[in-house]
């Protein structure tokens, strides 16, 4: 396995192996690595002949008073992970490499961002739709796969990929969950273990969620009441957002005609955690 710092080298690596007919798997990541990302890599194997992992802690998708300066990271498992899992080429830039002093352009979309989770993190989707963009032109990916944990981040890379004309085909990968139901998060290693156990309410509001749609329920105001109840039972828990959403649009909807999207953000103490889930009504599952 090659570990890349530098962007030209990167770029030749990877044309190199293009040259040769060869195709490339991307997952891009914070690090931290866990078995979501795990996850996606094996599938990312199963789809191209290499598979290319970044790991790159991304400063501009952290807002001023965000955790960027104590965003857990743990590079040498990281590459030990990388290395057992059979990833042809792991890159790990710096960050004056890849905003280098005079770096002023970004990529912004128009709306997916202005919902979910981009109304309390107003700059988050500008950095990640800029750091994909600038990773795709580096690794220059056959396919990157993204976790459906992160599904507005998804919808956007989607988005991104469509109106600016990357011959990349984008996958996303189911949510991984601990054993008891949390989704898996680099950010669960800031819960306390008194706050661990809250965090499950998470999951717990979303099978709620999904058990009224079961019971024939399609007013989702009515489910989005039923779910902060839930999650607001412990009181260190501060909703952020419940939204019941299109999965295309992110647009919230009134009344569950067929399947909708049912997203999540809370406040444990000072570790903000997400989920999500589709709720589909029972003739459709």
């Amino acid at each position: 396995m090659k570990v890349i710092a530098e962007m030209d080298e990167m770029v030749r690596f990877s044309e190199k192996l293009r040259c040769e007919g060869q195709t490339i798997a991307f997952v891009p990541t914070m690090g931290f690595l866990h078995e979501g990302h795990l996850a996606l890599m094996a599938d990312g194997q199963k789809k191209a002949d290499h598979l290319v992992v970044s790991i790159f802690v991304n400063p501009a998708q952290f807002g001023p008073n965000e955790d960027f300066s104590t965003y857990p990271r743990a590079m040498d498992q990281d590459l030990e992970k990388c290395r057992n899992i059979g990833a042809t080429a792991v890159f790990t830039p710096a960050a004056e490499d890849m905003y280098p002093a005079g770096h002023e352009t970004y990529v912004v979309l128009e709306k997916l961002p202005f919902h979910l989770c981009g109304l309390s993190r107003p700059v988050f989707f500008k950095g990640v739709a800029t750091v994909v963009t600038k990773l795709f032109n580096i690794v220059r990916p056959h396919v990157a796969l993204f976790g459906e944990k992160d599904f507005q981040q998804l919808a956007v890379i989607r988005q991104l990929v469509q109106d600016l004309c990357f011959d990349i085909e984008i996958t996303g990968v189911p949510i991984v969950r601990e054993p008891d139901g949390l989704a898996m998060s680099s950010r669960n290693k800031y819960l306390t273990p008194k706050q661990r156990p809250h965090a499950l309410l998470l999951h717990r509001s979303l099978a709620a969620a999904q058990k009224m749609v079961t019971d024939g329920e399609t007013d989702a105001s009515r489910i989005v009441a039923l779910a902060r109840d839930v999650l607001t039972s412990c009181p260190d828990i501060r909703v952020d957002y419940v939204s019941i959403c299109d999965p295309g649009t992110l647009d919230e909807v009134a009344v569950i005609e067929d399947a909708a999207l049912m997203a999540i953000a809370v406040w444990l103490g000072k570790t903000r955690l997400i989920d999500n889930q589709m709720l589909v009504q029972t003739n459709r599952m």
